[in-house]
Parts: structure tokens; C-alpha cells; sequence
């Protein structure tokens, strides 16, 4: 992190106080010694001093700053470098910056269409050069009440500011800017114009109306968000004319040809879009309307509630529940049975008749077969019985009839 460098001189300046810290620079309050005058110092971080491409951007910030001539384009008075540090001095503007107006919630229509307006008449000057700003979002908004009879605004911060669709990522490819207000080129490495600052101006001009940016979450949902998703209704957030719907819609197309043509023509159809509606005080929250649950049963006075019998009716069946959105992670889901499944088939009075009289013919069976090998084994040892008693008749001899002598061949 860069020291803290209030109190000390850098140049001809004298370091006041932080007013922000970036990536790349700390912003200072400081005196300038030699006019007497009060600016804002830019001085880039001591951690990055080193990094011939990020001084290269620094510098051609302050080339592009200094090359820009609007009214709502904050002047750059000096630019330089002391003991290898280099600022860039512009003006301070006495005031604050359109991330802190709509921290606490959205400001009026009316309010946002004239600062946004300011806005867009200074992007395109910017683009018709053939500048892009990049990193256009509520903090580099600079507001103030100081310097007219109605607020003005500042288009600050153009360190990420480039020429045509090159330079707007680092040489090894690391994104440059805040991706809550980016558009999906700009996430995407790919070549960008206008059209992607027109981008960012919707997103700021939803954030104006809503209180909250399009796309909220860690920062890979924001990105997800904004590559892929659909930002949600205005006016499922707040009241207000379904029309903007619409403008914000086309403002934030994924598609860059789908978008509108300049950032003026953005904020000329969202003033058209509010219509009477572009007043003075902010939009109200959109009331959640709470979903009407089961209604107790009304009887008239001359008829009693049944004492016995009485069954309550059955709530309202409420209406299945969406599947969720599909994320990174694919969702699981049980394929639907085949409709010749068992968990298709039923049951019917005939089946079950079926079934008791195929179990009542196999007892039938069952039995007969049991009989008729009872009865054969009767049979069977019956005739063992009689064939032993005749063979032991056979078997039987008188021992005297046996002869005495065995004759001899004599």
C-alpha cells in the first residue's frame, strides 16, 4: 500500500489530506504553493512506480484528460513527476459523488434525468473523438451545487480511458475496471466502443431509479450477471411506468448493435418512458403482496356451524414451485418412469378375484397329487408283502429229500 503522504510537500504542493484510494493512486486534497488555489492531486502508488505500463497509462490519462474540453469533464491543471512519483493535479470540486447520493436508496426521476443527462453529453463528446472511458460507474460522478443555480456534474477518472477497441486490458490480460457496471465485451476481452460506456450508463441510470445496481452477489455472480443473465424489472423494485422497463432493457442488451445509438438518445427515451412520472421525489418501493392463504368458511347468522360433522375445507393448492435457475452446477434430476412401469401399473377388484382362484386350483392340484401318492404307496407295500410270503415258500425244502450220495462215473 502507498504511504500516506498528507503533510508533506510533493513539488509545489502541499499534501492536505486522502480523499480516496484506487488500484493505482491515491487522490489527496492539496494546496497548490505557488496560486494559492485548492486541487485535487492524483498521485500514483509507490507499489506501481516501477511498472512501465502502468505509468504509460498513467500518463496517457493525463494526455486524454487535458485533450478534453467539456463542461462536465473535470479540468486537469498540471501534470508531472518528483522523485519518481508521478501526479496529475486537477479541480477540486466542492461537492460529492453519485455513489454516495444513492447509497441510502434511488433519487427522483427528475433528479437522475439531469444528471445523467450531463453525463451522456459529455460520453459522446468523448466517443465522437474516439474515446472510451471504461470505467464510467456512480464514484467517478463528481456532483456539486457550488458552482450554479442547479447541480452540476463531472465525468472524472478516465485512467482506464482508450483509444479506439485496443488497450483496454493489461498485457497479460487482466481486466481492467469495475465489473458492477461493465459491459459484457469489456468482461470479455473483446473490442469495445461507445456503445460499451452506453452500457455502464444504463446501469447507472437503473441503479439511480432502484437504489441498487442491476446485478448484486460476489463478484463471479456480478460477472455471470451481466454476461448472461436478464437484469430484473425496474419496476418489480420500485413504482414506476413499465416503459423504462424497456429503455433499460435495450440500454443493457448483451448485444452492442441492440443497444442505442449514442448515450443521449439512452436518457432521451428514459425521459419519455417516465413521462409524468419524472418528479421530484423518489420512486416508492414496490410492496410485496403476500400470497392469500386458506379463508375460514363464512356462515350466514340464521345458519348454525354444524356441531358434529363438520369437516374445515381444504386450503387452496398452491401452484407447484418453479425449479430453481440453473447455476455452475448442473442439477441433478430423476428421469420420469416409462409409463409400462410398475409404478404405473393398478390394482382392480378383477385382478385380486384373479389372483385368489389361480392359488385356490393350485391348493387343488397340490392336494390330488398328495393323494394319489398316499394311495401308491399303499399299493406299493401291499405287493412287497405278497411276494415275500411267496418266496419264502419257494425258498423253502425238506432237508430229507436231499440225496445222500453223488453218484460217480463209474
Amino acid at each position: 500500500m502507498s504511504e500516506d503522504l498528507t503533510g508533506k510537500r510533493l513539488g509545489h504542493y502541499k499534501i492536505d489530506g486522502v480523499l480516496g484510494r484506487g488500484g493505482m493512486s491515491v487522490m489527496y486534497r492539496a494546496t497548490d504553493v505557488r496560486l494559492g488555489r485548492k486541487v485535487a492531486l492524483k498521485v500514483m502508488g509507490e507499489h506501481i512506480t516501477g511498472d512501465a505500463e502502468f505509468r504509460e497509462r498513467f500518463v496517457d490519462e493525463a494526455r486524454n484528460t487535458s485533450a478534453i474540453d467539456h463542461a462536465n469533464i473535470v479540468p486537469l491543471y498540471d501534470f508531472g513527476e518528483v522523485d519518481g512519483m508521478l501526479f496529475i493535479a486537477m479541480r477540486l470540486v466542492d461537492g460529492s459523488d453519485l455513489a454516495s447520493l444513492i447509497k441510502d436508496g434511488p433519487i427522483s426521476p427528475k433528479r437522475t434525468l439531469e444528471l445523467l443527462s450531463q453525463i451522456s453529453e459529455a460520453l459522446d463528446m468523448l466517443h465522437e473523438r474516439g474515446l472510451v472511458h471504461l470505467d464510467l460507474k456512480p464514484a467517478n460522478v463528481l456532483v456539486t451545487s457550488r458552482e450554479s443555480v442547479h447541480e452540476h456534474v463531472y465525468l472524472a477518472d478516465f485512467g482506464l480511458t482508450r483509444r479506439g477497441a485496443t488497450g483496454h486490458r493489461t498485457s497479460s490480460g487482466d481486466f481492467l475496471g469495475s465489473p458492477t457496471y461493465a459491459a459484457p465485451e469489456h468482461l470479455r476481452g473483446e473490442p469495445v466502443d461507445g456503445r460499451t460506456d452506453q452500457y455502464a450508463l444504463a446501469c447507472m441510470l437503473f441503479a439511480c431509479l432502484t437504489g441498487r445496481p442491476p446485478f448484486q452477489g460476489q463478484v463471479q455472480e456480478v460477472i455471470q450477471g451481466h454476461l448472461a443473465a436478464e437484469p430484473p424489472p425496474a419496476t418489480s423494485l420500485v413504482v414506476l411506468p413499465a416503459a423504462i422497463d424497456e429503455v433499460l432493457r435495450r440500454g443493457m442488451a448483451k448485444k452492442a448493435d441492440q443497444r442505442f445509438s449514442n448515450c443521449q438518445d439512452l436518457v432521451s427515451a428514459a425521459r419519455a418512458a417516465l413521462g409524468q412520472a419524472a418528479g421530484d421525489a423518489p420512486p416508492q418501493p414496490r410492496s410485496v403482496v403476500p400470497m392469500p392463504g386458506p379463508q375460514p368458511v363464512q356462515y350466514p347468522p340464521s345458519q348454525p356451524i354444524p356441531a358434529q360433522g363438520y369437516r374445515p375445507p381444504y386450503p387452496q393448492q398452491q401452484p407447484p414451485r418453479p425449479l430453481p435457475p440453473p447455476g455452475n452446477d448442473p442439477v441433478r434430476l430423476r428421469p420420469p418412469m416409462p409409463a409400462g412401469s410398475s409404478s404405473f401399473a393398478t390394482t382392480s377388484s378383477s385382478s385380486s378375484t384373479k389372483w385368489i382362484v389361480l392359488t385356490l386350483v393350485g391348493v387343488a392340484l397340490v392336494l390330488i397329487i398328495v393323494v394319489f401318492v398316499v394311495m401308491a404307496t399303499s399299493i406299493g407295500g401291499s405287493g412287497s408283502t405278497d411276494t415275500t410270503s411267496t418266496t419264502s415258500e419257494t425258498s423253502s425244502y425238506n432237508s430229507n429229500d436231499l440225496p445222500t450220495t453223488v453218484p460217480t462215473g463209474d
